[in-house]
C-alpha cells in the first residue's frame, strides 16, 4: 500500500466520535501498520515510504536537486530514489532498521523526506542520513517543525542521541543543525561522494540530560582524533 495515495488516518479522527474508543484505537493502529503512518507534524503526516512510493520520491528528488548538486556534483540519478531505499551501512556497522520517511501535506503531496537509522553503532543512537525539505518551504520554519516532531518520535521509540553528518561548507545546513541543538564531535576529511571530496562534520544531539562524553564513551569512532604531539 502506498503511503502517498491515501490518508485515512485523518478520517479516523472524525469516525472516532461515532465508535467506541477501543475500536477507534484498533482502527488507527491497523491503519498505521498498513500505511506506514509514523506520526503527525502539525499540517503534515510522516509515513514510512514503500517501494510503491519510488516514483513520487524520485520526482521529489528531481524537483529539489540542490543537495545532490552540492554533495555529488550532479543532479539526482535516474534511480536515486531506488538507491536511497537500498542503501545500507557497511556490514561491520550494527543497526536495527532504516526508515525512509515522507512528510505528506493535506493534498497528499510529498513535501519533505528523511532517512533515519535506528540503533546505529550502539543502542539508543539514531542517525539522520538525509533530510530534505521542498524548496517552496525554505525559510518558512517548516524544517524546524518537521525536525522537532521527528526528534520527539525517535525519542519516544528509545533514542537517547541523534547523530548526523553535514558537509563542511554547506552553510545553510550547518547553521540549521547548530540552531536545533547539534554539536560537532569530530571531522572526517577526504570523504568521496560522487565526483566530489568533502570534509564531513559529525554532529550529535543528546535527547536527555546527558553530556557528549557519555555518547563518546558509547561510540568510539566519533571521538575526536588526538592532536599530534608538538615536536
Amino acid at each position: 500500500m502506498s503511503a502517498l495515495h491515501s490518508r485515512p488516518a485523518l478520517q479516523t479522527q472524525s469516525r472516532a466520535l461515532r465508535i467506541p474508543c477501543a475500536a477507534a484505537v484498533k482502527q488507527v493502529n491497523q491503519y498505521a501498520s498498513e500505511s506506514g503512518w509514523l506520526f503527525d507534524a502539525e499540517e503534515f503526516q510522516a509515513h514510512e515510504l514503500f517501494a510503491d512510493d519510488l516514483p513520487e520520491l524520485q520526482a521529489f528528488f528531481v524537483a529539489n536537486p540542490e543537495y545532490f548538486l552540492l554533495t555529488n556534483g550532479m543532479p539526482p540519478r535516474v534511480d536515486e530514489a531506488k538507491l536511497e531505499f537500498e542503501e545500507r551501512p557497511p556490514a561491520e556497522f550494527r543497526f536495527d532498521h532504516v526508515y525512509v520517511i515522507g512528510f505528506i501535506d493535506y493534498h497528499s503531496q510529498l513535501m519533505a523526506m528523511a532517512s533515519v537509522l535506528s540503533n546505529l553503532f550502539a543502542s539508543d543512537v539514531w542517525h539522520i542520513g538525509l533530510f530534505i525539505v521542498d524548496r517552496s518551504l525554505h525559510a518558512t520554519g517548516v524544517a524546524n517543525v518537521l525536525h522537532m516532531h521527528l526528534e520527539q518520535w525517535v525519542k519516544a521509540n528509545g533514542a537517547a542521541w541523534l547523530r548526523l553528518g553535514v558537509i563542511e561548507g554547506n552553510t545553510k545546513a550547518e547553521r540549521f543543525w547548530e540552531k536545533v541543538g547539534y554539536q560537532e564531535v569530530r571531522r572526517r576529511e577526504g570523504m568521496s561522494v560522487g565526483d566530489k571530496t568533502h570534509t564531513i562534520r559529525v554532529m550529535v544531539k543528546p535527547l536527555f540530560a546527558v553530556d557528549i562524553e557519555s555518547y563518546l564513551q558509547l561510540v568510539a569512532r566519533d571521538r575526536p582524533e588526538p592532536k599530534p604531539e608538538p615536536l
